[in-house]
């Protein structure tokens, strides 16, 4: 499998010189080629973006591969050319309802606390973890797709904390204590859609370093530690999908998508005011860059609607993720869909608020590029929202070749051996 081959590479891995992000979306391929220093630090030297044809991705999935390919071809040919170099590895965002993100926490009573804990119990513990991580998202991917199988892959996995008898620790290995405590956040697909990308990584002829959630991906490219400890909610609107990440406790706890996202507003528009789909996706940018348009008012409404169905969703998933407990007060949002006004208005809504767990009302802000952790860009051209995601799967490839955290080697030895 991929991920095997990948987590039995992770020795081997130097120095990261340079990598491609692509961010396959529903509406566009996003192509970016970047340089990494001695540092650790990523420059975007070049850019590249090609818009897909309306049965090419469905709800963030690949539906035509052959289609994908082809505009991201164009998008990476641009970023390269740009660049004035093609680097040979590539990361890939995955997204879709059927992407399954979540961390699952389980705690150990030891028989023998004076004992130092050893590798082998960390590891039983661990792959005890996996199991039934495994198990969690088999079933419900299942259950959505009403199948009575499907066969379902581990994207990535990374250790979100430990403790020993309520101590954080960087690695267990050597305390002594009663009670282990392992955090673990898995993301899972079905097959069919991990496979297409890992086609498209190969008909491109590159060297796929990993495919990343991008909700996972976009929760960790602010980076701070001040960011990840208080805690915060990343809301993703791309072309045909949603992407919500909880961040709480110090870690990662949860992604989840559903499929509500741009094209839908432009399709209502197309629809209400019997236009093209090209020229109603036009004038919806207008409209939301408030320039003046003869449409404005209607376009307006019918937006308004579509955006009270968004938001409904959006309370939807934060009510499965909240599991009753407060939620953070900070919302982060990015994609082409935040560009449009109303949707930070519906989220900073008070009667949005009022329906869900917060502590306080929620603060709603808009991700611009130059906040995603570690990279730069020298091309000017990532200007906005829509721009953090690829960048914030550049910022991945850089923390894949970091130097590794004790516990998360301790991980990836454990899916060796199960050979996930």
């Amino acid at each position: 499998m991929d991920l095997l081959r990948r987590l039995w590479r992770r020795d081997e891995l130097g120095r990261l010189d340079a990598c491609t992000a692509l961010d396959v979306g529903t509406e566009f391929a996003k192509a970016l080629v970047f340089a990494v220093d001695e540092a650790g630090h990523g420059e975007v030297r070049g850019v590249g973006r090609q818009r897909q044809g309306l049965s090419h991705m469905q709800s963030g999935t690949v539906a035509d591969i052959a289609a994908v390919v082809d505009n991201c071809a164009v998008a990476l040919q641009a970023a390269e050319e740009m660049a004035g170099f093609r680097p040979t590895q590539v990361v890939i965002g995955i997204a879709g309802e059927l992407v399954k993100g979540f961390t699952t926490v389980r705690s150990q009573e030891r028989k023998r606390p004076e004992q130092p804990i050893g590798e082998a119990e960390l590891s039983r513990l661990i792959e005890t973890i996996q199991q039934e991580a495994q198990r969690t998202a088999e079933k419900a991917i299942t259950w959505e797709t009403g199948l009575p199988t499907v066969d379902v892959r581990l994207v990535h996995a990374a250790v979100t904390g430990a403790t020993v008898d309520g101590y954080p620790v960087t690695s267990p290995i050597g305390f002594q204590g009663r009670h282990l405590q392992v955090g673990i956040f898995d993301a899972y697909a079905p097959l069919v859609h991990l496979g297409a990308l890992q086609s498209v990584a190969a008909q491109l002829d590159l060297d796929l370093l990993a495919v990343v959630a991008e909700p996972y991906a976009v929760a960790r490219c602010l980076g701070g530690v001040g960011v990840q400890q208080s805690g915060g909610l990343f809301v993703d609107v791309g072309g045909g999908t949603t992407d919500v990440a909880l961040v709480r406790g110090g870690g990662i706890e949860a992604t989840r998508m559903f499929a509500l996202g741009g094209r839908a507003f432009t399709r209502s528009i197309a629809d209400g005011l019997e236009l093209p789909f090209a020229r109603a996706e036009a004038l919806k940018i207008d409209v939301a860059r408030g320039l003046d348009v003869a449409e404005r008012a209607r376009v307006e409404a019918i937006v308004a609607e579509d955006v009270a169905v968004w938001s409904a969703g959006v309370e939807l998933v934060l009510e499965e993720l909240s599991g009753e407990e407060l939620l953070p007060n900070r919302i982060f949002l990015c994609g082409g869909g935040a560009g449009l006004p109303q949707i930070p208005a519906a989220l900073g809504d008070a009667r949005f608020a009022d329906r869900l767990p917060f502590g306080r009302p929620p603060e709603v802000r808009v991700l611009a590029p130059d906040q995603v952790e570690s990279i730069g860009d020298v091309t000017g051209l990532l200007v906005d929202q829509q721009d953090v995601t690829p960048l914030a799967l550049a910022y991945q490839a850089i923390e894949l070749h970091a130097e590794e955290a004790p516990l998360d080697a301790t991980l990836r030895r454990v899916l060796r051996a199960m050979k996930v």
